[in-house]
């Protein structure tokens, strides 16, 4: 089944607000390891902030990745 400009739009759109997100993940990070106060409780939020970081990621590469089959299906049709 040929694929939709409509549907690689919204996977374009998906794909676009991911790596936004994933950008928003990597700067909040970068914010935490930066503070001054080298507080236990600082570095736990830097862990979790690199965790969300990670999922971020995951979830921008799964985006593109979907974004990519269907624009190899729509041109190449494989």
């Amino acid at each position: 089944m040929p694929v939709e400009i409509s549907e690689l739009d919204e996977m374009q759109k998906e794909y676009k607000t991911a790596v936004e997100e994933w950008i928003a993940a990597i700067r909040h990070e970068e914010t935490l390891a930066s503070l001054a106060d080298h507080a236990v409780t600082d570095i736990d939020s830097w862990e979790e902030a690199a965790d969300a970081e990670e999922e971020a990621r995951d979830k921008a590469k799964d985006a593109k990745r979907a974004y990519e089959d269907a624009l190899r299906e729509k041109f190449f049709h494989f």
